[in-house]
């Protein structure tokens, strides 16, 4: 059956049990069902992949109907098709493309997921509307729904589950696993919110890692979505996201809608890649994007296969374990990265019985193998050691030492190093042979053989091992000499032989017999024992003093090995010698000191010694001198080398501690600590934290012990004490002071510093209150009001104010209030006064534009005045100011301007009387009192600005202004006093404040003690006097005229506050800044009249400079008042529109200097200014003259050029040529009746208030490229309108541009071979061949294009007549031809335009190369026939030599070579070459012919007598040794034993050592044969020990008959082939082990009786593994009874 035949080992018993119940249930049921016959074979799939479906029929064999049905259907072809291979439902639509359908052929298209009949053919035309349902059914096995398994079958939807069975109800989880518990996945979701700027213009909203699910991301905002994509191989892309659809991103289906306000990005998955979503600014606002998306754990658990059986017979267990995969890699990684997800549950063991054969009696019951239960843990695992590096002396020797891993069959495999980390490495490398090498012995030197003069003695030496043994291996070389002269100073009575005697017995035959190599019998005969000597040795012979000391030893005489002394005869012991030797000063050597301690102790650290170059200057003094390294002549030894070059175990490693969180009061301060290994490259391997044994070092620490300084701790603001409209909000504040424990404790305030008042309280906005009854809506109308406090100090004419603020105002000021509206019409716009209506009167004008004027302030006119717009209303408060700097008070009802004087020349009692602070911010009110308020909306901040007027702190010249104001308002005839008129020009006309500044001072006047209140307010009413003045002078300062100034007026913005107010210069003043009585001398200064111009009659007007005159019909004459004054008296002149004013019969100068227009007509209408001029300087005022009050603007046609000052201000209508950077103010002085509004435009479009400066100025700052354009300005008024234009253009003076491409690009097309060179302001250089032509580059950018002209030696290049060049390209390049020594020096390019000028140089050098014939070069011969001298030949370059090469291409001058020296030689030594030598090494001869022979000056040679040679020079030598090297040659000893490793059947290994000598048997390094073949060193052969075979026993039975888990074992052991007998395993190991179990009687159980199948189940139930259905049926009874 099928579901037999699927079962793999590992399914559970539980689930076979119900399937084989499942079978043989369907199987009862088919039988007792004895009408149908049986089912036939199942037919071909319906397709090939993708899913489709076979059938099965049977048929009724009764002749009655039959229950049930007669065919079934199954799911096959189960697997994905290839990409290219379509949809399986267009492939059906496109088989009836060759079908004409009403006559006419199409491609058909599917359509799919149609809801009422989706088993239908329907398939739709292409590029038509046209749906046909071509068959009312599709192909079995045809999907129903795109997004569906559900398959059609016979033309009905059958439900398909993910296991692809029919019927099935399985689904996928979130994960894709079908039938899974979404526990191999994790949900993440989030919000991102944009923190997008102009410097960071994208970002990353989240990481959708590879194999991720069900994606999806709402962005809403303006900004835009875009794709990162990067494959598991590395291939990275990005896609942008604009348009609506889908399509594929890296086999990715995405999913992408685009709205106006949001964007959706949808992706079913799973990813093939990993996505990075990013974000890119796209707008002001910031948006916000949700996700969420299911993310893969790609770290699993995985079970692994039955580990090897416990024991080798007798019965054991074997256990499962489970291993951590990575999904991504498709590769085992640490246990610690499934720890990760707490999803992770880690598989419990599976166990099953093994081995269950009964061990025989020798072998024991049971072996346990060496490995856990769960894991066979890994194990280091060692080659042999190699042969050690050197035979005696210390060497070393090397082994591999690797990770290993054992698999269930026994196979072997290499592991990464860190999984065997729990146990030390094994070393890798170890000292050998550390004993000493052979060496020569030498023993004492005998008696001298005589007894008187000159004489022999005798020693012996010995080759000794490390053992003290007398052996081989000494180099002969080496060996010291054992026979010297000696003389004894006693004078002998005879006379001296010429040679030594000769040693008599015994010490000359004994030497005689070592020196013959006498042998005698090998075994020792101690009573021949003789003390024999040895030969010198040296013990100091590498300095100038050297001395050798003879040693003396006892030997056995056959053997040669050395014996006890005693076994000598003592009284034959040589006596000591000594013996200087090699006198010869020593060479400077390198000093070597001991190797350091190595810097690390695993890794690779380094060792250091000293090393110097030395010199011995006396051995008995040990004096050394330190000299430079260069006087030493071998390689300087090495003063660094690594060490301890091997892995370290994992530790912690600490990173730097970070800031501390707290400057004081006990903070904390982090660092990361990581587990690492140290490689033995140096590198760092980061590891898990499980990697490292030892205590983890801290990560975080206290810090910043002291503690803190008081400071005030502030509570949360309030909630705004109002509900709509304006509030305040207020906070509470206490001093504390944090110690260096971290608690916080409650100080005296006195500690901590001054707390500012708006610390603790603060304005609100909330919404505008809405008037009763009429709930505001969302498109009400809104008044635009100005919250400000006007207070007036000097006479003015007319002043402006908008709704919304207070001003305190002087007497027969004008006033022209503004009530500006949004969303409704100006014309609607009502006026109020103390809640009254207002019409217009020949007082007070109501305009149907949304303002109101009040010609002449009287003290009637204080009130509120309310503007209202529909629901909004917005007041002003208008008081009056007294002569006596005193408010005027508000009188009962109107009375006359009169009836209100005497009150403002009343004591000043009298004035404090009318304003007392009954109500004010000093006294101690009610609730709105405390709040700084008083009840009286008006007069709110009346008493603290009676304070301000009443202020002694003011400057003297401002109280003595006042004093003038009273003087003029008592007596208008005293314009007379140009000291008064002095008095008031420095003096600020309006002091403006923001309504907020006073607002925050009641309010903390209001907090203060009530006995403190008054003091402090004094204090800082007298504070901000003083600063309100500081602040005008500053104003003044910087608002002098251009004439009194280097450089042109900056414009000020109107209201620039200082200490919350500003001094708002409304007419631009001049003047001196002290008294003009204590100065002679003085500036010319127009008087500004404040009265209105005089209609004297119906034709005749009358008026001061400042005025605006409106000519009407009737009008005859105009006269224009001009008054200055100044020392020396000024000169007056007059203007109209900036031309001097053409006198005529009808214009008039008349003596007073003013001017008068008779009978004026259109042409007269302007600007008329008067200039008032003297030595010290000059002062200017215009006055308008109107047609019929029509609108007139003061215009300039002049253009301006600016490209050094910081700011210009010029008149509308002017053209402006200005550098960057400069403040520009143009002004629009407009004139008309009534007054014209200024309007401004660039480039047609209106501008903002923020631009606007006072009377129609605008003002633009730091002007760039984006302010370029048309500027217009436009006055209009009831009259009409006008529109005056000026052109700013931006200039950029010629520069050198940063980027130089673009010139380059241009030189390479214009001159593709030709050689070039740019220009720079510092200057370049071109050398060149003459001849050449050369194109010289000048970069520049500019605004206007700069234009270039060229120099060459200071003259235009067109004036240069030897000059052949073309200007090219505009003039940027400037192509020189056929260059010569007059083409050289130095060309400029000159860029000029209307913003600068600037220089750039190059300089081309012509050079030339030629061939110059010099002095003869020295003889070749000095005799002879030979000798010749040759012409000496060089290249030169301006008169200097230079490489030859450069005159390759110059014509070379013929030579002949000059004979010289044609004479006879003397004698010398002729030799011929060295003959073969005679010996290939160890030492031999070769000669070579010497003759002395004399050269004629003809060339013949002819032979002479030596003695002539001899006479001249030393005879060379005719022989000389050769091959000086020693003879070597490989050497070996014999085979060793045949005990090697077994390598096949009867076959093994032996070796034998093979080294390197010379031919007298001395041993030498490897490398001094290396140049002969070597021997091998190892051979196979025969070993009876590996007559070796595996031998199996038969199978044991079958541990279970039925079921799935029977297996049986048989017994493996390697064994003899001719005893038969076991033996070790390894010698098999050449042949593959046989397997000793496996698996039987796989068959399905029937139903049983509870009992154990089993004779393991105690171990199942120690374990605790009943609740596992597999072993709780096999184990029924030991599990029933747990």
């Amino acid at each position: 059956m099928e579901c037999c035949r699927r079962a793999t080992p590992g399914t559970p018993l539980l689930l076979l049990a119900f399937l084989l119940l499942s079978s043989r249930t369907t199987r009862s049921e088919e039988d007792r069902d004895i009408l149908w016959d049986a089912w036939g074979p199942w037919s071909e799939c319906s397709r090939t992949c993708g899913g489709g479906a076979s059938y099965s029929l049977r048929r009724c064999l009764s002749s009655k109907s039959c229950e049930g049905r007669n065919i079934r259907y199954r799911t096959c072809s189960n697997v994905d098709c290839p990409p290219e291979a379509g949809d399986f439902r267009a492939q059906q639509c496109s088989a009836h493309n060759d079908v004409k359908h009403h006559g006419q052929f199409y491609e058909w298209l599917p359509v799919s997921n149609d809801p009422d009949n989706p088993c239908s053919l329907k398939c739709q035309a292409k590029g038509t509307a046209l749906v046909v349902e071509l068959s009312p059914k599709v192909l079995d096995g045809t999907r129903c729904y795109t997004e569906s398994l559900d398959m059609c079958i016979s033309g009905l939807c059958q439900i398909v589950g993910c296991d692809h069975q029919l019927g099935s109800t399985v689904k996928e989880d979130n994960c894709g696993v079908c039938n899974g518990d979404g526990s191999t996945c994790r949900l993440v979701r989030g919000q991102y919110k944009s923190q997008l700027s102009a410097t960071k213009l994208d970002d990353t909203v989240v990481a959708i890692p590879y194999g991720s699910r069900h994606i999806r991301l709402v962005l809403k905002g303006p900004d835009h979505l875009y794709l990162e994509t990067k494959t598991l191989q590395g291939a990275k892309g990005e896609n942008s996201l604009n348009s609506t659809g889908t399509f594929l991103v890296d086999n990715s289906s995405v999913n992408f809608q685009k709205f106006p306000d949001k964007e959706i990005l949808r992706m079913a998955g799973p990813l093939t890649a990993d996505f990075i979503v990013k974000i890119r600014n796209s707008g002001p606002a910031n948006s916000t994007v949700q996700f969420i998306f299911y993310q893969p754990i790609i770290h699993r658990w995985r079970e692994t296969d039955f580990f090897p059986c416990s024991a080798t017979c007798g019965g054991g267990y074997q256990l499962t374990s489970a291993e951590c995969y990575d999904l991504r890699s498709n590769r085992v990684v640490a246990d610690q990265y499934c720890h990760y997800y707490p999803e992770n549950i880690k598989p419990k063991p599976k166990l099953q019985e093994c081995n269950l054969d009964p061990c025989p009696a020798s072998d024991g019951y049971k072996q346990i193998m060496p490995y856990d239960l769960y894991h066979p843990l890994p194990r280091w695992e060692a080659t042999p050691w190699t042969a050690c590096s050197s035979s005696c002396g210390g060497g070393i020797q090397n082994r591999a030492v690797s990770c290993v891993e054992e698999d269930i069959q026994g196979h072997v495999t290499s592991v990464e190093e860190w999984k065997c980390m729990y146990t030390p490495k094994m070393p890798i490398v170890q000292p050998c042979n550390i004993f000493d090498c052979p060496k020569w012995l030498a023993q004492e030197w005998s008696p001298c053989t005589v007894t008187c003069g000159q004489g022999l003695r005798y020693r012996v030496v010995l080759c000794i091992n490390h053992r003290g043994m007398h052996t081989g291996g000494c180099s002969p070389k080496t060996k010291p000499h054992i026979k010297e002269e000696c003389i004894i100073p006693t004078p002998c009575y005879k006379p001296k032989e010429k040679l030594p005697v000769e040693a008599k017995q015994p010490w000359h035959k004994q030497a005689q017999e070592l020196e013959e190599g006498a042998a005698v019998s090998e075994e020792p005969s101690y009573e021949k024992m003789k003390s024999l000597m040895g030969a010198p040795i040296n013990l100091g012979v590498r300095d100038m003093s050297g001395v050798q000391e003879a040693v003396v030893s006892c030997l056995n005489k056959q053997t040669r090995e050395p014996a006890d002394e005693n076994l000598c005869v003592t009284s034959r012991r040589p006596p000591k010698l000594l013996k200087a030797c090699s006198l010869d000063p020593c060479p400077a050597r390198w000093e070597i000191g001991k190797w350091s301690l190595c810097s690390l102790t695993c890794g690779v650290g380094l060792q250091t010694r000293d090393v110097f170059c030395s010199h011995l200057l006396s051995r008995e003094m040990n004096e050394t001198v330190i000299l430079a390294d260069e006087l030493c002549r071998q390689p300087k030894p090495s003063t660094v080398q690594a060490c301890n070059r091997f892995n370290c175990p994992p530790a912690w490693y600490p990173a730097q501690w970070q800031p501390c969180s707290r400057t004081c009061g006990g903070g904390i301060q982090k660092r990361e600590v990581l587990c690492k290994q140290r490689m033995a490259d140096g590198s760092f391997l980061e590891l898990p934290d499980t990697f490292c044994s030892a205590s983890k070092l801290a990560s975080q620490q206290a810090c910043k012990k002291d503690d803190c300084p008081s400071e005030w701790l502030l509570s949360e603001w309030t909630e705004c004490s109002t509900s709509c409209g304006e509030g305040t909000q207020t906070r509470s504040a206490i001093c504390r002071k944090v110690l260096k424990t971290g608690v916080s404790a409650i100080v005296n305030s006195s500690l901590c510093p001054p707390l500012p008042f708006s610390s603790s309280i603060r304005p609100c906005m909330l919404a505008t209150c809405a008037r009763p009854g009429r709930p505001s809506t969302k498109h009400s109308p809104h008044i635009a009001a100005s919250r400000k406090i006007y207070i007036q100090t000097r006479r003015q004419r007319k002043l402006h104010f908008v709704v919304g603020g207070f001003a305190y105002l002087l007497p027969k000021t004008a006033v022209v209030l503004r009530c500006p509206t949004r969303r409704f019409r100006k014309p609607l716009i009502t006026w109020e006064k103390d809640g009254q209506h207002l019409i217009s009167s020949a007082h007070v004008t109501v305009a149907p534009f949304g303002y109101l004027k009040i010609h002449r302030l009287k003290p009637s006119d204080a009130g509120i005045y309310t503007c209202s717009a529909g629901p909004a209303r917005e007041q002003f408060v208008i008081k009056l100011i007294g002569g006596n700097r005193k408010l005027v008070a508000r009188p009962l009802s109107l009375r006359s301007e009169e009836e209100a004087l005497p009150m403002r020349k009343a004591n000043p009692k009298e004035a404090l009387q009318t304003h007392k602070h009954q109500n004010g911010i000093f006294s101690n009110g009610s609730k709105a009192e405390k709040r700084g308020l008083v009840a009286d909306p008006g007069s709110r901040y009346d008493d603290f600005v009676s304070r301000l007027l009443e202020q002694g702190g003011w400057p003297g010249e401002l109280l003595a202004s006042w004093e003038v104001q009273d003087s003029t308002e008592r007596n208008t005839s005293s314009e007379e006093d140009q000291n008064a008129e002095q008095a008031l020009l420095h003096l600020p006309f309006t002091i403006v404040t923001e309504q907020q500044r006073l607002d925050d001072i009641l309010q903390n006047l209001s907090q203060q003690p009530e006995e403190l209140r008054d003091v402090y307010s004094k204090h800082l009413v007298a504070q901000l006097a003083q600063e309100i003045f500081r602040s005008h002078l500053e104003h003044q300062d910087m608002l002098l005229k251009p004439s009194e100034r280097k450089m042109p007026p900056v414009a000020i913005p109107p209201h620039k506050h200082v200490s919350g107010f500003s001094s708002s210069l409304r007419t631009s003043s001049s003047g001196e800044a002290g008294g003009g009585s204590r100065r002679p001398h003085r500036k010319p200064t127009i008087l500004r009249k404040i009265s209105a111009a005089q209609q004297l009659s119906a034709s005749e007007v009358v008026t001061h400079l400042g005025q605006t005159v409106a000519l009407a019909s009737g009008t005859l004459s105009v006269l224009l008042h001009c008054e200055a004054i100044g020392n020396p008296r000024p000169t007056i002149s007059w203007a109209r529109n900036g031309e001097e004013v053409q006198f005529s019969d009808r214009i008039l100068l008349q003596p007073d200097d003013s001017l008068q227009i008779l009978a004026p007509v259109e042409a007269d209408v302007g600007f008329y200014t008067c200039n008032a001029t003297n030595a010290l300087g000059f002062d200017s005022v215009s006055i308008a003259v109107t047609l019929a009050g029509k609108p007139l603007v003061k215009t300039s046609r002049m253009t301006v050029i600016n490209t050094k000052e910081p700011s210009i201000t010029v008149d509308v209508g002017s053209t402006i040529k200005t550098v960057r950077g400069v403040n520009v103010t143009i002004n629009c002085q407009v004139a008309g009746v009534p007054e014209a509004e200024v309007t401004w435009f660039r480039n047609k479009s209106k501008l903002g208030s923020p631009h606007h400066l006072h009377e129609g100025s605008l003002l633009l700052t730091n002007v760039s490229s984006s302010d370029q354009g048309l500027y217009s300005c436009r006055a209009a008024n009831v009259h009409g309108e006008l529109t005056e234009n000026t052109q700013l253009l931006i200039l950029d003076p010629p520069q050198v541009p940063t980027q130089l491409e673009d010139i380059r690009a241009l030189l390479s097309a214009t001159g593709p071979n030709l050689p070039s060179v740019l220009t720079s302001p510092l200057g370049t250089q071109l050398v060149l061949d003459p001849g050449n032509s050369a194109l010289l580059g000048c970069p520049i950018k500019g605004h206007p294009t700069p234009n270039i002209t060229w120099f060459h030696g200071g003259q235009s290049v067109a004036t240069v007549t030897e000059l052949t060049h073309h200007v090219l390209a505009a003039g940027q390049i400037l192509q020189v031809a056929n260059l010569s020594g007059k083409s050289q020096g130095e060309f400029s390019c000159l860029a000029q335009n209307e913003a600068g000028v600037l220089v750039q140089k190059a300089s081309l050098i012509i050079q030339d190369y030629w061939w110059s014939v010099d002095r003869l070069a020295t003889c070749s011969a000095s005799c002879g026939n030979r000798g010749v001298q040759q012409p000496r030949l060089r290249c030169l370059l301006n008169g200097s030599e230079v490489n030859p090469a450069h005159c390759a291409g110059k014509i070379r001058p013929a030579v002949q070579p000059v004979a010289c020296n044609r004479r006879d030689c003397p004698s010398r030594w002729m030799v011929t070459s060295w003959s073969a030598c005679t010996r290939s090494c160890g030492g031999g001869i070769q000669t070579r012919r010497v003759t002395c022979q004399k050269l004629k000056a003809s060339g013949i040679s002819t032979p002479v007598s030596n003695e002539m040679c001899t006479q001249l020079t030393k005879r060379p030598v005719d022989t000389q040794a050769c091959n000086q090297q020693l003879c070597v040659e490989w050497a070996f000893s014999s085979w060793g034993q045949c005990n090697g490793p077994c390598i096949g059947p009867r076959l093994a290994v032996q070796h034998r050592q093979v080294f390197c000598q010379t031919r007298d048997g001395i041993t030498l390094p490897s490398e001094q044969c290396s140049a002969l073949p070597r021997p091998v060193s190892t051979q196979n052969c025969w070993s009876e020990a590996c007559s070796v075979h595996w031998r199996v026993s038969l199978w044991t039975l079958c541990t279970a008959t039925c079921g799935n888990y029977g297996f049986q074992s048989r017994r493996v052991e390697c064994v003899h082939a001719r005893t038969s007998k076991a033996v070790p395993e390894h010698l098999c190991s050449w042949g593959p082990r046989p397997a000793n179990w496996q698996r039987c009687n796989i068959t399905p159980c029937e139903n049983m009786e509870c009992r154990d199948t089993t004779r393991y189940c105690e171990k199942v139930k120690q374990l605790k593994l009943c609740q596992l259905s597999q072993f709780k049926s096999r184990c029924c009874g030991t599990c029933g009874k747990a």
